[in-house]
């Protein structure tokens, strides 16, 4: 089964939750955003999605009710998942269309080019 994307919405929770390198409540996850923070049955129901989905696994905090809210994936292998998506979608899977195309696209400047090389030219010799 192809995993799904995430909203815009549950990706802001996802951030928060990398960024936090930890389990979080509903509650923590709402006071790491800016103001003005959604309401807390907003994130809750972003969670919630986002368990269906199989990005989030929430476990009982303690011997409260509350739950903590722990991130499945890490953000590299969310970020590869994206990616892979938008290269299969848009450019047939090919990796050099996919760069062709933000290199015709964005204004790269020379120095952009040049780290971008040296990146293609370190990958290259450490095969």
């Amino acid at each position: 089964m192809k995993q799904k994307t995430l909203t815009k919405g549950e990706i802001q929770v996802m951030n928060i939750l990398w960024d936090m390198q930890r389990g979080a409540t509903i509650a923590e996850i709402q006071k790491q955003y800016p103001e003005p923070q959604p309401a807390y049955t907003t994130i809750a129901t972003f969670l919630k999605i986002m368990e269906q989905k199989g990005f989030v696994v929430k476990h009982k905090s303690g011997a409260g009710k509350t739950f903590v809210f722990s991130p499945l994936m890490t953000r590299e292998r969310y970020r590869r998942l994206v990616v892979d998506d938008v290269k299969d979608t848009f450019f047939g899977g090919s990796v050099k269309s996919l760069v062709s195309f933000f290199a015709e696209e964005d204004e790269l400047t020379q120095e952009d080019i040049n780290e971008i090389l040296t990146i293609l030219q370190s990958r290259n010799h450490a095969h």
